[in-house]
């Protein structure tokens, strides 16, 4: 998918489709979410190499004490920590192998795991900006709209709750017979290097006040990620490779910016403001918004679909958290609804689970509809 998106974009430029000044304004905006998407991928790389989620998730088998439903629950909250604090992608692509390999060694079927992961990396992502780069990209217009942080958060913060406590409720009764099993409690992994251990994970836990004392997400990721890399050119200086930096993903991020942005300048926003609305404070308006967005982030991704559908949305804050539940929390019915979702299924298939689209979609038409619902009244609770 990386290199369709990269030469789409190209292609964009090349044909003056994009003007050359337009698509330096788009790379000028999305440089510091890509700094951010950097930083927090090496960093989350290093902690893996550490084996912080490793042993968080032994942890939370031992915790359970052999009930998989207590388990479950601990990694429901290890998963909804990960989304708010280290983004939607960490968990799908960091957390999904050691928890449906600790399934397979307890003998717990996965798919409860696996869609544990992959749904709350959706639906938890509300609540911070880095929570998911849609979010990064919306707090440009809430700047410009005179909203700062302390005003996303006022508006997050309910449909971000609902969002998790109604997928966790989908999943209980979707996978209310795997819950009821037990376990033998397995023995916590050892450490080579604790001093690597440690401080991995302090890098992730001083990320999340971190993040929400208002200043630009991008630098104290970067100097987590820097802090880091000293550490491991100290300790391990072989996990330093390359292979830490997600080209591929930036790539795919500025190629979808570049031709969402050339569609916008031929017609696409007139185009999408008649199917969405352009106001109206009606809950069938709302929700008219919220499931037009859900609707093109299953079509092509939440990230095009959330450019495309910004200058439709920009007229207040309250039509741009609508946008953010459509994009984020809607787009669980495909496979390609988001690029962690795409991430996530190449996990799975990597530790022997596979996933059709029709069992991933028919899950999906179980949540999406209730938890949109859900998360457009909490927002009308405020």
């Amino acid at each position: 998918m990386w290199w369709l998106s990269a030469l789409g974009g190209l292609i964009a430029v090349a044909t003056g489709l994009l003007s050359p000044g337009d698509a330096l304004d788009v790379i000028e905006r999305i440089a510091p979410v890509l700094v951010f998407l950097v930083a927090v991928t090496v960093i989350a790389g290093l902690a893996d190499a550490a084996k912080v989620f490793e042993v968080a998730a032994r942890e939370a088998a031992h915790l359970g004490r052999g009930r998989t439903w207590r388990l479950w629950l601990l990694v429901v909250a290890l998963a909804t920590a990960l989304t708010i604090v280290l983004s939607l992608d960490t968990c799908a692509v960091l957390l999904t192998p050691v928890v449906l390999a600790m399934a397979r060694q307890l003998d717990i079927p996965p798919k409860l795991f696996a869609f544990t992961t992959v749904w709350l990396a959706g639906t938890a992502s509300l609540l911070l900006p880095v929570s998911n780069l849609t979010n990064l990209l919306a707090l440009h217009r809430f700047d410009q709209l005179g909203l700062g942080l302390r005003d996303y958060l006022g508006l997050s913060w309910r449909p971000a709750i609902a969002a998790i406590v109604i997928t966790v409720v989908v999943l209980a009764l979707l996978f209310h017979r795997d819950l009821r099993r037990t376990y033998v409690v397995p023995e916590t992994p050892g450490l080579d290097d604790k001093v690597l251990f440690w401080g991995s994970a302090g890098v992730c836990i001083a990320l999340g006040p971190a993040f929400v004392t208002g200043i630009q997400v991008a630098i104290p990721a970067s100097i987590g990620a820097v802090a880091l890399v000293v550490l491991f050119a100290v300790r391990r200086r072989g996990e330093l490779t390359w292979a830490l930096i997600p080209w591929q993903l930036v790539l795919t991020v500025v190629g979808l910016f570049l031709v969402v942005g050339a569609l916008t300048a031929h017609g696409l926003e007139g185009l999408l403001g008649t199917i969405a609305g352009t106001h109206g404070q009606s809950l069938a308006a709302e929700l008219r918004l919220a499931g037009t967005a859900a609707f093109g982030a299953n079509a092509v991704d939440n990230l095009p679909a959330y450019l495309a559908m910004e200058p439709v949305a920009a007229a207040n804050g309250n039509r741009m958290m609508l946008l953010l539940i459509g994009v984020n929390c809607g787009c669980l019915l495909t496979l390609w609804g988001s690029l962690a979702t795409l991430l996530w299924r190449d996990r799975c298939l990597a530790a022997g689970v596979r996933i059709s689209w029709w069992s991933f979609l028919w899950r999906g038409l179980v949540l999406t509809p209730v938890v949109l619902v859900g998360t457009v009244l909490a927002l009308n609770l405020g």
